[in-house]
């Protein structure tokens, strides 16, 4: 037998159950995985709770939970490729990733080779913050030069968000609460209070204007940047808020580049992204663990060990 998170019922965390199903094993065109870390993402428990969005994924009850994960092949089916035995990987499950054993066909470019030197904690939160990053930047062509306002910067996309545009040589100005402002001039963002009053406090400290923008969170950085003159083609939002303003670009992770993960794994390779940690709750703790992300307060990224 191995363990999995799953839930019966659309809902809260409390719908959220550690069952213990029978072992899976590879067919013969999968690998198995020995899942040691899980990222958890909003997307993950707004599945768990909106059946319109499960279905959007073809989930259907009963289900598993979260997307993202981090550990070893320890099965490789006969049929299987570009994997073996003993390779560190992290990738993509949308609906399966919280449990001792993810089943991947090698066929569906969801699993990466971890790169030496990145923890299995850190490599289980890039798939969907890191793709939602880079999709969010590229629908706006983000370039050097910019002074970019990103909603949200303290988020769990905002992280990769923030250091992708610093590493594209744009200024940065992020929204977030006042608690977390040195959290992200630590990043390399100049932090602004989110809330009425926006556009006045951005004027403040971009007098020249900025020139683009990211909603990663509900749409306020969005219709700011209107205020402030942006053209609707240079602000994107993320695909799983409310209907963004006419002319705005709506993205999300499946819309990132080829080889988009990649080139972010290595840049937290070289230490030029880091991945803030802001607590690693041991499987058991499952419904604590997204009670506490789904308050939205959380500066990084939350991970379930197994």
């Amino acid at each position: 037998m191995s363990r999995a998170v799953r839930y019966r019922r659309f809902g809260g965390p409390e719908v959220l159950e550690l069952q213990e199903i029978p072992e899976p094993h590879a067919a013969p065109d999968e690998v198995r995985v020995r899942v040691t870390a899980a990222g958890l993402n909003p997307m993950d428990w707004q599945i768990a709770s909106q059946p319109d969005m499960a279905a959007q994924f073809g989930i259907t009850l009963p289900a598993g939970f979260g997307s993202d994960f981090a550990g070893v092949v320890d099965e490789v089916g006969a049929e299987a490729t570009g994997f073996v035995v003993g390779d560190r990987v992290f990738g993509g499950a949308i609906g399966r990733s919280v449990a001792d054993f993810v089943l991947v066909k090698t066929s569906t470019a969801t699993l990466w080779r971890t790169p030496e030197g990145i923890g299995d904690q850190v490599a289980g939160t890039l798939p969907v913050s890191g793709l939602t990053a880079c999709a969010a930047l590229a629908a706006i062509g983000l370039r050097a030069g910019d002074t970019v306002l990103i909603g949200g910067a303290a988020g769990g996309v905002g992280i990769f968000a923030v250091q992708l545009a610093k590493l594209a040589g744009a200024r940065v100005l992020g929204t977030a609460s006042e608690g977390t402002f040195d959290f992200l001039r630590g990043l390399g963002a100049e932090p602004v209070a989110y809330g009425p009053g926006l556009a006045d406090r951005v004027r403040a400290l971009a007098p020249e204007g900025i020139t683009a923008a990211t909603d990663l969170f509900a749409r306020e950085a969005a219709e700011t940047a209107l205020k402030l003159g942006v053209a609707p083609e240079r602000i994107s939002v993320v695909a799983d808020g409310p209907a963004p303003p006419p002319g705005v670009r709506k993205t999300g992770a499946l819309d990132a580049e080829r080889g988009a993960l990649e080139r972010i794994a290595e840049a937290v390779r070289r230490g030029e992204i880091t991945v803030p940690i802001a607590a690693a709750y041991p499987v058991e703790r499952i419904r604590e663990a997204v009670t506490t992300q789904a308050q939205r307060h959380v500066h990084g990224k939350i991970v379930i060990t197994l």
